[in-house]
């Protein structure tokens, strides 16, 4: 099918051919002829990236009266940026109809010079709710003649916390207008919405509810919690040609890592709500310009990106909610085009990928954070295809003979070898003794699933073990290959330990009478099977909480979604109109402190009990199964290591990064 057999009219057509577009996306095929056809509200529920702009932007303008200088079409979206970019979708769709106008109203601007625009007779306003409500309380705005109005992103304006501010909007508009509705998930408060302010709205459905983008490929890296930043390194070493977006959950933590990234040689920049507008308005230009390699964002500033051929979404830390992993994998993977969802997580947070493929309904594949080596082969590759594709500019034809008596005495090889030695020197250097990052992802989903038993034996730090040599000296009595035995705690006269549950009785059997030095080695199951002690300590094993990761605070599950209505966005505070009462850097706690709105689902009523019950059980634990503290162990306290193999500069330090 063709835009052509859609319905609409030539100026509409023309605006199209101008702009390139051949083929109507699906949600786009579905929506306009029904939208063009009935006056009817619709619900549409469709991915981020598929066209749903153009899906209620065309019918839209072909429906609304340009002879007319009445506001009869109001969008409502949640950020500036997608403000923005809607407004200028609309102005190229709409260059072809005489005499209509849009204007954008949102905060963070002047007040007076966006109410001076509407009163020129702007047909179409696209506004965020803070400004627009504020906007109304002012009448410097009427929408009581309005026709139709159109909630963009509901799932997200509802989950920063505008149900209030939209409910009072929509209030104030006449009843008979028509709504449509368009969103990525169909939480509960979106349905609420539908329920109270639309007649028998006709729901359009691409793909399945709260499913993610079809092109996008999920891997997961397991890593220490300190280790995250050294990961998210390798990680951009590993793609040279990588044109990313880093999301982290708070303000603090995305300004912290755009600001190691740019320390360590990177182009990158932040992207959060602390940004003045016309500070957004220049990272995002440099980010769409390929200037900006490697954006690290938040949530709430990230809804207004819409930039092409991004190749990676990076999750520097998990979102506390389902659909907000949803819209972040979303921004890659547009238009057909294929893309990469990164997510960096510790073993404590391992349930949380169980719960994501259950919900997606996509596989998360494992992969393990390359070292070294790997990185460095590839960027010997990057390197000799960018040379391989350079296109040769001639003007060089006039240097060449001096060039050329430089390097007479040189063969071939030696010049290949020392071009190239730049590149692999800088990161073979790096990486020498970097350590390996990854961790034991087979253990923990093992210690998730309850198929894995905890043992003690009577042998410790006395017995001149320590963890290490410990896991050696089991492995070699049991067996069992390097993953077999995991989670090995030494204590002074006793330890503990864990294997599969299906080597219980080999393990039990090999020490019914074994010796060590003429003394009789005991080894026992202890109780609670997955790994709490409470035969010998009540509880056992408590782990300590590093908190020198960037902010990774939470170790259970995603939250149920609740409690929306509470959280404000700090993206829209300024300018007048926007002021929300709370940031996205308190956002996720605000979360957890109404339940009033708290799904029924049940796999989604896991999310915020799993991490309540892990503290719970951590703080119960007795102090005979903990792990030895620093006096305890001897020796100094470690220092905290700034980079990867322990030197002070990255392999692009001194250096910008530049993106062939």
């Amino acid at each position: 099918m063709t835009f052509d057999q859609l319905g609409l009219n030539e100026p509409l057509l023309q605006a199209i051919t101008d702009m390139g577009f051949v083929t109507p996306s699906e949600i786009q095929e579905k929506a306009i002829p029904t939208l063009l056809e009935e006056d009817i509200d619709l619900v549409a529920l469709a991915q981020t990236g598929t066209g749903k702009t153009a899906a209620f932007g065309f019918p839209l303008l072909q429906k609304i009266d340009a002879s007319s200088r009445t506001t009869q079409g109001l969008i409502i979206a949640p950020t500036r940026e997608l403000c923005l970019q809607i407004t200028n979708e609309m102005k190229l769709y709409a260059k072809h109809v005489k005499g209509l106008r849009v204007v954008a109203v949102y905060g963070g601007t002047n007040i007076q010079e966006q109410a001076r625009e509407v009163s020129k007779g702007a047909q179409i306003v696209v506004a965020t709710p803070g400004r627009m409500q504020d906007m109304m309380r002012r009448g410097m705005v009427d929408i009581t003649k309005l026709s139709y109005c159109v909630l963009d992103e509901a799932d997200e304006m509802l989950n920063m916390g505008f149900y209030e501010d939209i409910t009072t909007i929509l209030a104030d508009t006449p009843e008979d207008k028509l709504t449509w509705l368009f969103s990525a998930t169909m939480p509960r408060e979106v349905a609420r919405i539908a329920k109270e302010f639309m007649v028998n709205p006709l729901e359009i459905t691409v793909g399945s509810k709260n499913e993610g983008a079809k092109n996008v490929s999920h891997e997961f890296y397991v890593v220490h919690t300190r280790d995250r930043y050294q990961a998210l390194k390798r990680l951009a070493d590993a793609n040279p040609a990588i044109f990313s977006v880093i999301f982290c959950r708070t303000k603090r933590d995305t300004q912290k890592v755009a600001e190691l990234l740019i320390e360590d040689g990177y182009n990158a920049a932040a992207l959060h709500g602390d940004l003045s507008q016309n500070q957004r308005d220049l990272v995002m230009k440099s980010f769409r310009g390929r200037q900006i390699q490697m954006l690290v964002a938040t949530d709430v500033a990230a809804r207004g990106i819409d930039v092409d051929d991004i190749t990676h979404v990076i999750n520097y830390q998990l979102p506390d909610e389902i659909e907000t992993y949803t819209h972040r994998s979303g921004r890659t993977g547009r238009a057909g085009k294929t893309g990469t969802s990164m997510v960096v997580v510790t073993k404590s947070e391992m349930r949380k990928i169980k719960q994501l493929e259950k919900i997606l309904g996509k596989k998360f594949e494992q992969k393990t954070i390359p070292d070294g080596k790997e990185i460095t082969q590839v960027q010997l590759f990057h390197l000799a295809n960018k040379i391989h594709n350079t296109e040769v500019n001639h003007e060089i034809d006039a240097y060449l003979p001096a060039i050329e008596e430089v390097l007479e005495d040189i063969t071939k090889e030696e010049l290949i070898k020392k071009v190239f030695s730049v590149e692999f020197t800088r990161f073979f250097n790096y990486y020498k003794k970097a350590k390996d990052l990854n961790q034991n992802a087979v253990a923990a989903f093992k210690e998730e699933s309850g198929d894995t038993t905890r043992y003690f034996i009577n042998v410790g730090r006395k017995d001149d073990f320590d963890w290490m040599k410990l896991k050696d000296f089991l492995k070699e009595k049991t067996g069992l290959g390097q993953d077999g035995i995991y989670r090995v705690d030494c204590k002074d006269s006793f330890s503990f330990f864990n294997t599969d549950t299906e080597h219980k009785e080999k393990v039990i059997a090999l020490f019914e009478d074994f010796s060590l030095d003429g003394r009789r080695v005991s080894v026992e199951e202890t109780q609670g099977g997955g790994g709490r002690d409470r035969k010998r300590g009540g509880g056992g094993d408590r782990r300590r909480n590093d908190r020198r990761g960037g902010g990774d605070r939470r170790s259970g599950g995603f939250k149920g979604g609740g409690d929306r209505g509470r959280r404000r966005n700090d993206d829209d505070k300024r300018g007048g109109g926007d002021r929300r009462r709370n940031s996205d850097d308190r956002s996720s706690r605000s979360s957890n402190s109404e339940g009033g709105r708290r799904r029924n689902d049940s796999d989604r009523a896991s999310y915020g009990a799993s991490e309540g019950g892990e503290r719970r059980r951590r703080s119960s634990s007795s102090s005979e199964d903990r792990r030895p503290t620093r006096a305890e162990r001897g020796g100094p306290r470690s220092p905290r290591r700034s980079n990867d193999g322990g030197t002070s500069n990255s392999p692009f330090s001194g250096k910008r990064r530049r993106r062939s």
